[in-house]
């Protein structure tokens, strides 16, 4: 039997959000697949806070950009700044194809940053790389 990793999905699309869970679970991946729907949610649930006060520490965060009350910049910018979120490894997954974002998103220490693969089919594909760098190829800190 597999381990279980926790990995926290940013994202405000309700179409996105079902297309990724679809494509995590057609791909047979061993992720726990956790669902923050802002920016706030994401910083409630790596602090837990609030309504996430029982959350799992996520292993890796999916973040878009593009997102209500704090946007993907923000929350990755409060991540890197705190000394107990840093060194989770946030993947930017969002549709901006802007230099000046990839360039942003870098700067701020994003770990990877990926367009949104625009079909299930890509995105199955998709969740089979992640899990295999992220989970079977990469050593990532205990904490």
């Amino acid at each position: 039997m597999h381990r279980q990793f926790d990995v926290l999905l940013v994202e405000d699309s309700p179409a996105d959000i079902f297309l990724v869970e679809a494509a995590f679970e057609a791909a047979g991946t061993s992720i726990a697949l956790h669902i923050a729907r802002d920016g706030e949610e994401a910083l409630d649930f790596v602090r837990n806070e609030g309504a996430f006060s029982a959350a799992p520490r996520p292993r890796l965060i999916l973040l878009d950009l593009n997102l209500p009350r704090i946007n993907g910049f923000q929350v990755l910018e409060a991540l890197k700044s705190s000394a107990d979120t840093r060194t989770i490894p946030v993947v930017v997954l969002t549709t901006s194809r802007a230099p000046e974002d990839i360039q942003q998103a870098y700067a701020l220490l994003a770990s990877s940053y990926v367009t949104k693969p625009s079909g299930l089919e890509e995105l199955v594909e998709f969740a089979r790389l992640l899990e295999q760098y992220w989970f079977r190829t990469a050593e990532l800190p205990a904490r």
